[in-house]
């Protein structure tokens, strides 16, 4: 394990070079090009025309560019060390900035959606307007939702008072939430969400209880309150996709990046009719814990032969090139650079931000933030955060500034695509520690497709019920989802009253339709990893996908690696290989 040093006591190889982003005296004179900028944007409000829409969309790109390297410098800089003043004030004039930016432009898309089809879709095919094609698109596919002027000052009135369900839970769940202290080692110390967290894998079984009953004791006080918050955002959401003539809240959530209502129906079909085997890796886990009755605080008590292996990081770096190997040598040598050219920051330091992120403005290379500890779960982090970085690197270098930013849909492939080919990796190159990395994968599916899907499936019954005109209450949610825990995790388990209103605790409730992207997310990758290790051919397709960047909407880009999630095929893959864990982890015992 790594001891904390101070920031100066690290070798520089370890640390990020931001002098790559920009030089930092030149910020003042950047922020005050910007507000320049801004004006001459303002110059075309109403007077925004097919001859002079090329101009103005021209600036609003640089903008959005420098305000996006403004940023990046300096989120990271403050993250690099929490405690100093100045770039954290500095983030927050970058952000006050684009928020200012943001409401001076505010005339631009309503201006755009009154130009007529004929006009858009001429803009939209012409070479001059090629980096700009798909925002076009995307203003075209918009106008039939489009409302007039009155109906949509209403609806924006509407957004605004919603928006206040979101505020209630995050202010309830910040700030409000008591959970009490739990005892911890002869000790009683307060709990909080991350305590939580790291409480359900401790070994003590009562600490694990006190916590599961004392977090969840916390939302049930309030129960009333949180349900009431929850369908007033259901019904919100039902609102503005009845006004704007969508189907269904679900179409309206998929609207955008084009993703019909089947992928997301595909998804709760092939992941409900493998609930089965989930139900026997639950069994498996109660006979290797050794309980007469499971709970579901022990449903993350690690288990298997504890790899117990410290790394150092330059070891590390050395394993995931070795595992991501298949990918080519073009992509491994890319992905060396990230060492020479310091994309990443390694150590834990004082006052560093923990955790993990990659982050990337366009023009330059990604950038990694680690707090490396030596163990090989960090391994997997670097894998996983190079994933992102990787799939920046050749979006960047591949496509215009306005189409590279990958969509939120796509986001999570290509880093677990790395996570999928280190676990291969060890399994074959660890077979003493077969079943340590084997539970590692199963735990992937169960916490993220099955996870993710019962979270899904839940949205679905919710917004459902409400667009029949059927009522909710506390006791319909808790009474569904009791259910949904008993579907996916059998009977091995109990559901008990705490698990029933777990819906109450979930943030990502508030951004409907959300969490099904990482169930989809895992998919994919599983897909795209199998295709990897099996035809090296498959590798250049891989690589296309990882250039297309936002180009494309989401499912044609996915086409690129023959994956079409509007067929049942790709979800029943990734089944497969679930079932194939779980069988070779059976074989072991």
């Amino acid at each position: 394990m790594n001891v904390v040093k101070n920031r100066n006591d690290i070798q520089d190889k370890y640390k990020w070079d931001l002098s790559a982003l920009l030089d930092e005296s030149t910020i003042e004179d950047r922020i005050e090009q910007v507000k320049s900028k801004i004006t001459k944007v303002e110059e075309f409000k109403g007077k925004l025309n097919k001859d002079n829409l090329y101009d103005c969309m021209v600036i609003m790109s640089s903008i959005d560019k420098e305000i996006e390297l403004l940023y990046t410098f300096a989120h990271m800089k403050s993250d690099l060390d929490k405690s100093v003043p100045k770039y954290l004030e500095l983030c927050d004039i970058v952000i006050a900035l684009y928020y200012n930016y943001r409401a001076r432009i505010s005339f631009f898309t309503p201006e755009l959606i009154k130009f007529k089809i004929a006009d858009l879709i001429e803009c939209k095919n012409s070479i001059k307007y090629s980096n700009f094609s798909k925002e076009i698109d995307c203003i075209i596919r918009e106008k039939k939702h489009i409302l007039t002027e009155k109906e949509e000052k209403i609806l924006s009135d509407v957004a605004n008072f919603s928006q206040s369900f979101t505020d209630i839970f995050q202010a309830f769940d910040y700030v409000n939430v008591q959970l009490g202290n739990i005892h911890v080692n002869g000790e009683e110390i307060p709990l909080t969400q991350g305590l939580y967290s790291l409480s359900m894998e401790n070994k003590d079984r009562s600490v694990r209880e006190e916590a599961y009953n004392n977090l969840y004791k916390g939302y049930k006080d309030y129960i009333n309150t949180l349900a009431a918050t929850y369908i007033g955002h259901v019904k919100s959401d039902c609102i503005y996709a009845k006004t704007r003539k969508y189907k269904s809240s679900l179409e309206a959530a998929l609207y955008n990046e084009i993703i019909p209502t089947k992928v997301y129906y595909n998804l709760l079909k092939v992941v409900g009719q493998n609930t089965k085997v989930l139900h026997k890796y639950v069994k498996y886990r109660k006979k290797e814990l050794k309980l007469k009755e499971m709970r579901m605080f022990d449903m993350y008590l690690p288990i298997g032969n504890d790899t117990n292996e410290e790394i150092s990081y330059d070891d590390a770096f050395d394993l995931v090139v070795k595992a991501l190997s298949p990918l080519g040598d073009d992509y491994i040598n890319e992905f060396k650079k990230s060492k020479e050219e310091h994309w990443i920051d390694v150590y834990e330091t004082p006052n560093k931000r923990n955790g993990a992120y990659e982050t990337a403005a366009y023009g330059i290379h990604p950038f990694v933030l680690l707090n490396f500890n030596g163990t090989i779960s960090d391994a997997f982090t670097l894998a996983h955060e190079m994933g992102h970085a990787m799939h920046s690197f050749y979006s960047n270098i591949s496509q215009c500034f306005e189409k590279a930013e990958y969509p939120i849909f796509l986001a999570e492939i290509a880093s677990t695509v790395n996570e999928v080919l280190l676990i291969k990796y060890l399994l074959k190159t660890k077979p003493e520690y077969k079943k340590h990395y084997l539970i590692k994968y199963i735990e992937m599916f169960r916490t993220t497709l099955f996870r993710q899907t019962m979270f899904s499936e839940f949205e679905e019954f919710s917004h459902a019920e409400i667009e029949k005109g059927n009522a909710l209450s506390f006791e319909k949610l808790n009474d569904f989802y009791g259910n949904l825990n008993k579907k996916y995790y059998g009977d091995a388990v109990v559901t008990d009253e705490n698990i029933c209103c777990e819906w109450a605790r979930i943030p990502h409730f508030y951004t409907s339709f959300y969490v099904y992207k990482y169930a989809t997310g895992i998919t994919c990758a599983v897909n795209i990893a199998n295709k990897i290790l099996n035809d090296s051919s498959f590798v250049e397709k891989y690589k296309q996908f990882l250039k297309s960047g936002g180009s494309r909407y989401p499912l044609d880009t996915l086409k690129l690696v023959d994956i079409d999630l509007t067929k049942l095929d790709p979800f029943k893959v990734a089944m497969d290989d679930f079932k194939w864990a779980f069988m070779e982890l059976n074989n072991i015992d």
